[in-house]
């Protein structure tokens, strides 16, 4: 699964863990991505969704419709 919310668009980040000694290696912050499952009203079917922590804050304040109506509104298939 890739780490990439389907609400928020958030992808993971790049960076380095650096050690005591300050030592640098690469690493890579991945979003908290969550399968989440969703009663769509408007489509009268469950939808499968990847959202990280914020997404599903986002659609607790906006409500499933409005952010699944965005999604379709921008090609993506669910």
């Amino acid at each position: 699964m890739a780490a990439v919310c389907q609400v928020t668009g958030a992808v993971p980040g790049f960076g380095h863990s650096i050690s005591h000694s300050h030592r640098r290696n690469k690493r890579r912050f991945d979003p908290n991505i969550q399968k989440k499952r969703y009663w769509v009203p408007s489509l009268r079917r469950n939808v499968t969704l990847n959202v990280s922590a914020k997404g599903i804050k986002v659609i607790d304040a906006r409500g499933i419709d409005a952010v699944v109506a965005d999604i379709i509104a921008r090609g993506e298939k669910i």
